[in-house]
């Protein structure tokens, strides 16, 4: 027959066109969506509920072949309206708490989730992906190896590394070992995994700090003076020694870069630090003892960089005890900070 156009975009002698009066809004829809996909468009159809998936198809699978005039008037009509429409707020309350997910506190979403019985169908994976690092390594060490292994595994490949490098050295073996058993995992038991894993963090209550005391503690210690810092943590272990334990792996100071800094991320550290700066710390820490932690700093930047340090440290006086405090500070300061940022990570301890 001349003229029809089949839904697929070749012509045909089979059935009679569908006549456009009889058409519904759902068969409409599945047209505007048959067509724009055959012309190459990718449309997040996963994105629709369940239910409205499921009557698309359908639809689409009832459809035999359109005339050219009911195509051109449905994609006109389609075309309007999209036109007319300025803003959509579609979704009702369980679409505003997806889209303000982020923006408002997390108590103030469960709360309204809570009353209203919604649940939030966000990506699991997506959702711990964007997860503080810190979270993601408590997770890891206290879940059983399996389900951590199957964390790591839905994790950026980077992520996973940092979480791997942030664990107790026998837990990151036997965490590596569950992920071979990993294999056999259906996507029904990890996507019940991911859903469990988010609701153990909607779960935990406010705290008006999200870093640990010890973290804390540490950070505080880690600016102090040598004297201060081992004053204060041997104070720390007579009182508390588990604590004091878990305060001294935190600590972090600038003779501990060649230990827990990858060589690679040295020229990240010093890009973020004033050269003069540097040169201040690196003349302050050969005299009091840490050139071995200043000949890792300058054996791993750009040799122009290297150069440039080594002949400004020749130029300059005798660093007094606060001045070569504040610069060695400012080069620890700035490694926590490019480790909080996700930018570089810690090196994995020795076992």
């Amino acid at each position: 027959m001349t003229g029809i156009l089949s839904i697929t975009g070749g012509r045909t002698d089979g059935p009679a066109p569908v006549p456009s009066p009889t058409l519904s809004r759902p068969e409409k829809a599945a047209i505007v969506v048959k067509f724009l996909m055959e012309q190459g468009v990718e449309l997040d159809i996963h994105t629709l509920p369940e239910a409205l998936q499921l009557d698309l198809t359908q639809k689409i699978g009832a459809l035999s072949v359109v005339d050219r005039t009911t195509l051109a008037n449905v994609v006109q009509e389609f075309a309007t309206e999209l036109d007319h429409i300025g803003l959509s707020f579609r979704g009702g309350l369980s679409g505003a708490l997806d889209l303000l997910e982020h923006k408002i506190s997390p108590s103030a979403a469960r709360k309204l989730r809570s009353e209203a019985g919604i649940q939030s169908f966000v990506d699991p994976w997506e959702r711990l992906n964007a997860t503080p690092l810190e979270d993601i390594i408590t997770i890891a060490e206290t879940e059983q190896p399996d389900i951590a292994a199957v964390l790591l595994s839905k994790l950026d490949v980077a992520r996973a590394a940092k979480v791997l490098s942030g664990l107790p050295g026998d837990v990151a073996r036997k965490i590596s070992y569950a992920i071979s058993r990993t294999s056999q995992a259906t996507p029904q038991a990890v996507d019940r995994i991911g859903q469990s894993l988010v609701a153990q963090l909607d779960n935990r209550p406010e705290r008006a700090f999200a870093q640990s005391a010890e973290s804390r503690i540490a950070a505080i210690l880690t600016v102090a003076s040598p004297e201060t810092r081992e004053a204060v943590l041997e104070s720390l272990e007579q009182t508390d020694a588990e604590l004091a334990g878990k305060v001294r792996h935190s600590v972090f100071s600038f003779a501990d870069i060649p230990a827990r800094v990858h060589v690679v991320d040295v020229p990240k550290i010093m890009r973020v630090v004033d050269q003069s700066t540097t040169a201040m710390a690196l003349k302050y820490a050969t005299e009091t003892g840490d050139g071995d932690v200043c000949d890792f700093i300058l054996n791993n930047m750009s040799k122009r960089m290297s150069e440039a340090i080594r002949e400004e440290i020749e130029e300059l006086d005798t660093i007094d005890k606060d001045t070569g405090q504040d610069a060695l500070n400012e080069i620890v300061s700035s490694v926590q900070s490019l480790i909080g940022s996700g930018e570089i990570s810690w090196k994995a301890a020795e076992a």
